[in-house]
Order: C-alpha cells, then sequence, then structure tokens
C-alpha cells in the first residue's frame, strides 16, 4: 500500500544500505479475523475475513518465529504496515484471543516493537509508540470526510 511503502522508503534511508528491503503482499492492509466484540461502523463482507485472514496468518507465520538455536546474534525484522495488521499480529505473538484485535488502538506513524526470546517467551517492548513525532502531527483515526460546506470554509482559512 502506497502510505506503507512511503513511509518504508524513509526509514530505509537511516538504515545501512547492505540491507535487503523488499515489498510483502503478505503484510497488505486488510480485515484478519472478526473483532469480537463485533462494532457497527465496519463490516466488511463474510468473504474478505476469509480472504484476508489466511494471508495475514501467512505473513504472522512468515514473520514471527523463535530463532535457530545455532543463531549466536540478534536478528531484527522491520515491517512497515497498516494498523490492522499490526494489531492481529500482537494479538497472536502474545497468544491473546486474535479476535480482541480492532479493541488496540494504534497511532498513524508508530513504533510497535515485539521480542521474541531465544527460549521462545514473547516481549511487548512498545505499542504505538509516537516519541519520534512531534505531538501537534500525532492521529490515530482518518479524518471525517468533509462536506463541499466544510470543505470551503477549510479552503479560506
Amino acid at each position: 500500500m502506497t502510505r506503507a511503502q512511503e513511509t518504508a522508503s524513509i526509514i530505509a534511508k537511516h538504515l545501512p544500505q547492505d540491507l535487503q528491503i523488499k515489498d510483502c503482499q503478505l503484510i497488505e492492509e486488510g480485515a484478519p479475523i472478526p473483532p469480537e466484540p463485533p462494532v457497527g461502523h465496519w463490516a466488511p463482507e463474510p468473504k474478505q475475513f476469509f480472504q484476508d485472514g489466511a494471508r495475514i496468518e501467512a505473513a504472522f507465520r512468515r514473520y514471527f518465529y523463535r530463532a535457530p538455536p545455532d543463531q549466536t546474534k540478534d536478528s531484527f525484522t522491520i515491517l512497515v504496515c497498516h494498523a490492522n495488521v499490526i494489531r492481529f499480529f500482537v494479538c497472536k505473538a502474545l497468544q491473546f484471543p486474535p479476535e480482541g484485535w480492532l479493541r488496540i488502538s494504534l497511532n498513524h506513524g508508530s513504533i510497535t516493537w515485539v521480542s521474541i526470546l531465544p527460549n521462545g517467551n514473547v516481549v511487548l517492548r512498545a505499542l504505538s509508540d509516537t516519541g519520534h513525532m512531534d505531538p501537534k502531527y500525532i492521529t490515530s483515526r482518518r479524518p471525517k470526510k468533509l462536506s463541499k460546506r466544510r470543505l470551503n470554509k477549510a479552503s479560506q482559512l
């Protein structure tokens, strides 16, 4: 998705040049699993959960695993993706009921950090951290669509 790819490009400029960077369709935004409790304002078609859920689950299995026993140094994977995917990953990694994913609120552009220790324990080190951002830019919801009247007023300001 465009915003995630743009953000990944910005992050990549600050990382060593020899790192492998790739797009992964498995972590594209979607509807991972019907949320519990359901929400009235967001109700994808049931087939959307079936399609997206399988893809997002496959992404979780690809990126969340214990290091091999012979690994001696820490390794890191940076995933740049959208909130539904991140929330689902956090629930799965912590072995919380994944249906609760929509109960977690994440800020736009925030950092979530999950560590998988050599013994298999999982630690959530940061969730929706926005300490790197000026507070005036921190948001967590899409802005509501403005009516034509409100758009005209906003353009006059």
